[in-house]
């Protein structure tokens, strides 16, 4: 698809795969993120290390690990947690960790914060995966 430019002349948006490197993704057909029309769509990322091990400690350490996830494909694609503009969170068993989701949001986001959904699932991709989490960013420089 194409738009018009300030002077008239047809821009074409473009759609930019964005990964680290390694990219953990890649073996599973997925991107890391997208940039598209001056956003980048990253994701879901969960607390696994590079090499795809899920990191021990429980809930906060799988949150934490999830969040730097997100935060190394922001900053392939040039951005920071101040450009993020929407969160989705997807979480085991809610009632036990709302209050460490919370603790992450205060550890990652800061004002003003993100628009937010947070959804508990029954599962995620591996059995041991306690959340997960994506974000949407404004790539201002577009």
């Amino acid at each position: 698809m194409a738009e018009l430019g300030a002077v008239g002349v047809v821009a074409e948006q473009r759609i930019e795969k964005v990964a680290t490197s390694p990219d953990w993704y890649e073996p599973y057909r997925i991107s890391q993120a997208i940039r598209a029309g001056g956003v980048v769509y990253v994701s879901g990322q969960a607390g696994f290390t590079e090499d795809g091990k899920t990191v021990e400690g429980g809930f906060l350490a799988q949150g934490r690990q999830a969040f730097a996830n997100v935060g190394r494909v922001l900053e392939a694609a040039g951005l920071s947690f101040a450009d993020v503009v929407k969160v989705g969170i997807f979480v085991r068993n809610m009632a036990e960790n709302l209050n460490h989701v919370i603790t992450l949001r205060g550890e990652f986001l800061s004002e003003p914060y993100p628009a937010d959904t947070l959804i508990e699932v029954v599962s995620l991709a591996q059995p041991d995966w306690q959340i997960e989490v994506e974000v949407v960013a404004l790539d201002r420089a577009a």
